[in-house]
């Protein structure tokens, strides 16, 4: 029981992390960025390249993913999303045209990744051996990965809800149309912010390719469920996407442990339908 709970809070957490990044990008840059996914994976690959090539652990590879994957994202946004932006009727009209951009980019990324490393399954071993744990035994690199997802989204959580900067990025993602009447300078907000969610990007990627196996075309499987913890936590919301994170991780968990693996599925997405009936807001958003 308890092994399931700690795998669930794993999974859950991986969730949570790289929900994180696309709540920024697209509560607060309002960009619903069908790429993300694939941005994961491409982390996962350097990760896997830069500890298998060059002996570099995942933990000192965050200090090189992290960085590139933040200038990567700005490029992005100054270059294909800016002109979208400025062009954009209103928030719908550029959710439409940010999800037809990022469905191209999508692609690119996904073919790049085949041309270079195939389409088979990749993984390395990293810590790998069993600890125990409140009587059970966890493998060492989920139990690091789930300490690494916890930690990084109290800071964010810290960044947004204690400090100056945080408050100006709340304040966009909750009116656009008034944070300017503040002297708030909407456009770099929404470039860091888009930025910042490239980067959780890279952080949940370099997170998952320590314990599972990834492949050149699973990304959409992680836009997909980074979507759902999204709209279940509410939309701009980091603690929601923290909670709807760990909630989806351990119905997952629990459903393949106790029913089925091949309903786990289908589970996600009852308790998706569920609680939109229930909160259509999600979670943490406005009733």
């Amino acid at each position: 029981m308890l092994e399931h709970v700690i795998n669930g809070l794993v999974l859950g957490g991986t969730y949570a992390l790289v929900a994180m990044g696309l709540t920024m990008q697209y509560g607060i840059a309002r960009i619903m960025n069908l790429s993300f996914g694939d941005m994961i994976i491409a982390a996962c690959f350097a990760t896997h390249v830069l500890f298998t090539a060059l002996g570099i652990s995942p933990i000192a590879a965050l200090l090189i993913i992290v960085p590139a994957s933040y200038a990567i994202n700005l490029g992005i946004y100054q270059v294909m999303m800016k002109p979208l932006v400025s062009r954009a009727a209103d928030e719908g009209a550029l959710e439409v045209d940010s999800i037809l951009l990022t469905f191209g980019v999508l692609f690119v990324i996904q073919g790049i990744l085949l041309i270079m490393f195939g389409g088979g399954y990749n993984s390395y071993s990293f810590l790998n051996t069993p600890v125990k744990m409140l009587g059970t035994v966890v493998a060492g690199n989920r139990l690091l990965a789930l300490v690494l997802s916890l930690a990084i989204g109290a800071v964010l959580v810290f960044i947004l809800y204690r400090t100056r900067w945080g408050m100006i990025l709340r304040a966009v993602s909750l009116s656009p149309q008034s944070a300017p009447l503040f002297g708030i300078d909407t456009d770099r907000t929404a470039r860091t912010a888009f930025a910042i969610g490239g980067a959780m990007a890279a952080t949940g990627g370099v997170v998952v390719s320590m314990f599972q196996t990834f492949t050149a075309t699973a990304g959409v499987v992680f836009t997909m469920k980074a979507l759902i913890v999204v709209i279940l936590g509410g939309k701009g919301s980091i603690p929601g996407a923290i909670a709807a994170g760990l909630l989806l991780g351990l119905v997952e968990t629990f459903v393949a442990a106790y029913v089925d693996p091949g309903l786990t599925l289908a589970a996600v997405y009852s308790v998706f339908l569920l609680l939109l009936l229930v909160r259509p807001n999600g979670l943490f958003g406005k009733v």
